[in-house]
């Protein structure tokens, strides 16, 4: 494939150089078209060329996905918190992994210790060949003042991995990385699932118009240009494949349909309203914090309804909600804290609900999406002590063992 600029034929290095791998790689990857045309990445580029970086249903016409929140911690994680991962992977063996925000938090003071920080997540997939992404909460650049890596520094270290599936995303638009992963059919002939990773942003403005946001929410919101790339770009998938293709929505901070379905209303926060709820909505799970969702509504839910295509949105942020539910036909849910160096439960529960999501596709169905479930840290027997379990950081290019304990707390949301 020839690559152009004025007329003038140039290198793979030099189209990297001038940026043109992000909107190539966007473009290639929500037409199906393969990405093998770019070239390989080093540590800390762009790698959009990478062995067998399709995704694609197995013979049986099935797939697995497994998300993983709020592992949120620094260069000195919990050991249990990767001790939770491997497990979840050797057990479940995904054949997809979205770590979906809050991945690193503040404390780290250098670009080394941030790398460290997201290699300790990164590992149980790249060890194991697992393919994954990420999505960015409102935490990933806590560090970013002091570590001096902001969420795209941070995206080009993820994708210089060899089974990170993360592109560029979009550009133009509100966030990093938003983007659409096609998952091929079991004979390969059509897109038969899609991949929705959406940046949910960090925080609400200090003011808009002149106004605070004294009384509101202060966390942030999808932007209508990030609801307006969605529904378009869904519109465009449906003409190349003549079919809605069915999928999956992963962003950080939820939206207030997340509340509404809890309690079948807008106003109502009685327990009556939550007993509808759950026989209307078909609710399973905890809730043990109010959702945290932003200031304004962003519309993307509507969008959802007018598209048809997105069969579930799920998110993380409240560490301690655990519940999913049908709304008007769109399964809305949370996956629970992967990462114990986080805030959880108070007392001596803290860690009772530290785990991850599980999504199981079937290609043979007309939704394809078959059921979700959560999986917890007390299934595999791991150590639920209310306490901080800390390891030292191995060296960027050693991360074979973690051995340690500095007892470092961390524990906001």
């Amino acid at each position: 494939m020839d690559l152009e600029k004025d007329g003038k034929k140039l290198s793979r290095l030099e189209f990297l150089q001038i940026g043109g791998a992000g909107a190539l790689a966007l473009t290639l990857a929500t037409t199906g078209f393969p990405t093998e045309v770019l070239g390989n990445g080093k540590e800390g580029q762009i790698s959009s060329a990478k062995p067998n970086d399709k995704l694609q249903f197995n013979r049986d016409g099935k797939f697995k996905i497994v998300q993983f929140n709020d592992t949120q911690d620094d260069e000195h994680i919990d050991r249990r918190t990767v001790e939770l991962m491997e497990k979840v992977l050797d057990a479940e063996k995904p054949d997809f992994v979205v770590l979906n925000g809050d991945n690193i938090t503040g404390g780290c003071a250098s670009a080394t210790e941030m790398k460290q920080a997201m290699n300790n997540i990164i590992e149980p997939m790249e060890k194991r060949g697992v393919k994954w992404a990420v999505t960015f909460g409102n935490h990933d650049e806590d560090s970013t003042p002091e570590g001096g890596l902001n969420e795209e520094d941070m995206l080009k270290h993820y994708m210089s991995f060899p089974y990170n599936l993360n592109q560029a995303g979009e550009r133009g638009i509100t966030g990093t990385g938003n983007s659409s992963l096609l998952i091929r059919s079991s004979n390969n002939q059509k897109a038969a699932f899609n991949i929705w990773l959406l940046d949910s942003g960090r925080y609400a403005p200090s003011t808009i118009a002149g106004q605070d946001f004294t009384g509101y929410p202060t966390w942030d919101w999808l932007r209508f240009d990030q609801v307006s790339w969605y529904y378009e770009t869904s519109r465009k998938l449906e003409q190349q494949w003549g079919h809605k293709v069915p999928s999956l929505m992963f962003i950080h901070i939820p939206l207030w349909e997340h509340r509404y379905m809890w309690f079948d209303s807008v106003d109502g926060r009685t327990a009556e309203d939550h007993d509808r709820a759950v026989a209307k909505h078909q609710i399973v799970g905890e809730r043990n914090e109010e959702e945290c969702p932003g200031p304004f509504n962003s519309g993307l839910f509507s969008a959802l309804l007018a598209r048809g295509d997105v069969k579930g949105v799920f998110c993380g942020h409240d560490h301690v909600n655990t519940y999913h539910g049908n709304y008007f036909g769109v399964l809305l849910g949370y996956s629970g804290s992967t990462g114990f160096g986080a805030y959880g439960l108070s007392g001596e529960e803290r860690n009772r609900l530290r785990g991850a999501r599980v999504f199981n596709l079937d290609e043979n169905t007309s939704d394809v999406l078959v059921g979700t479930h959560m999986v917890f840290a007390s299934d595999y027997g791991i150590d639920l002590t209310a306490n901080d379990q800390s390891t030292e950081p191995a060296p960027l290019q050693d991360r074979q063992s973690d051995k340690g304990n500095n007892g470092k707390g961390k524990g906001h949301k």
